[in-house]
């Protein structure tokens, strides 16, 4: 459906770029401890049975997202050769 909007025209697909301080060391990007906090709240209330609003529902989809991103970023950045400091 989605690819079929794209290509109609309807949805215009939209270039974002967004600057951010990366830590030097990369094991430590993580969700901040209060946004994790609510993440948890969020997924324990859906898990024990209790629905959540459309808005809380959008909102839980996007922190397991940027979760999610933040933790392929820590794999890559393990993956990745070390760079030599300059001295």
């Amino acid at each position: 459906m989605i690819v079929d909007q794209l290509r109609s025209g309807v949805l215009m697909p939209k270039l974002l770029s967004v600057k951010i301080k990366v830590p030097d060391d990369l094991a430590e990007l993580r969700l901040p401890p209060g946004v994790n906090a609510r993440l948890r709240t969020l997924l324990d209330r859906q898990s024990t049975g209790k629905k959540l609003n459309a808005a809380e529902r959008q909102e839980a989809e996007g922190l397991v997202n940027l979760s999610e991103l933040l933790t392929l970023l820590r794999l890559r950045a393990e993956r990745a050769p070390r760079r030599k400091k300059p001295a």
